[in-house]
């Protein structure tokens, strides 16, 4: 019988870079930044356009837009007084659509968990 091929790490072996993956995931971790991906998917947007897509004031809404361009997620265009966002790498599409499946199969087990801060 042929051996299994090893499976390829899903983690660096250094404590920094497993860190790393775990602020990738902490900056998903918002329901306001994760709207504001997909409202960035397609096309830029204005801060104003997603003040008024998401609800929240401009302030919140730069403070997680801040969030989302320091950690890669969106970048920012300025074009006089205004600045313009989308989303820089569309396989953040692919990963929210694969969390969407993964809350789907798991979605009692998830609604019951006490030990993640619903916020």
């Amino acid at each position: 019988m042929a051996a299994l091929p090893e499976p390829a790490a899903l983690l660096p072996t250094e404590p920094a870079g497993v860190e790393m993956v775990a602020k990738f995931f902490r900056a998903l971790g918002d329901p306001a930044r994760l709207r504001l991906l997909e409202f960035l998917l397609h096309e830029e947007h204005t801060v104003t356009e997603c003040v008024a897509h998401i609800g929240l004031s401009q302030g919140r809404v730069s403070t997680h837009l801040g969030c989302l361009s320091d950690c890669g997620y969106v970048q920012l265009r300025r074009e006089g007084r205004f600045a313009y966002y989308r989303v820089t790498d569309p396989r953040v599409a692919e990963l929210v659509m694969l969390a969407r499946a993964l809350v789907a199969d798991n979605a009692s087990a998830l609604a019951a968990c006490l030990r993640i801060d619903p916020r």
